[in-house]
């Protein structure tokens, strides 16, 4: 087990299988030294918990737990590319989508549980820049879906 993934068990996480492609596409690619990921839905088991637009049938606290589980699934798309946690070297970039009530703003807050638990994981090396975007609608009526970049150590 690698010293990423013993930090998750102490999290009390799993890493997950990698979500299958819904379309065409790769959960992720290498180029170089970096990784991109496809973007994430909070896939548990292959379905999602929960549907619909933050601030209206999902509260922005569900929706946070929701990040945080696009996160663990991005981790593992990540994994399936380089083999092993322990070679990032830091996250880059995360990319965030909530699918937003006309009246919603707090999409920055959503998407802490993302960044959140890169941080938790990863220490120093999950702090990172992002992108925090309100949408009409997403894939499955997904409620949010998290993508990121990072850095590989060789």
């Amino acid at each position: 087990m690698s010293g990423v993934e013993a930090k998750l068990a102490e999290l009390g996480l799993t890493l997950p299988a990698v979500v299958p492609p819904l379309a065409a596409y790769q959960p992720a690619v290498q180029s170089g030294p970096y990784v991109f990921t496809a973007g994430q839905l909070p896939m548990v088991d292959g379905k999602l918990p929960v549907t619909g637009k933050v601030g209206a049938e999902v509260t922005p606290e569900e929706a946070k737990e929701l990040a945080r589980t696009c996160a663990l699934n991005a981790l593992a798309a990540v994994k399936s590319v380089a083999g092993d946690l322990d070679r990032i070297a830091r996250v880059v970039k995360v990319v965030g989508f909530v699918a937003s009530a006309s009246d919603f703003t707090g999409q920055p807050a959503v998407l802490n549980g993302a960044s959140e638990l890169l941080a938790e994981v990863l220490g120093d090396k999950g702090v990172h820049a992002r992108s925090a975007v309100g949408v009409a609608v997403l894939p499955l009526d997904a409620p949010v879906e998290v993508e990121i970049q990072v850095e590989l150590v060789p």
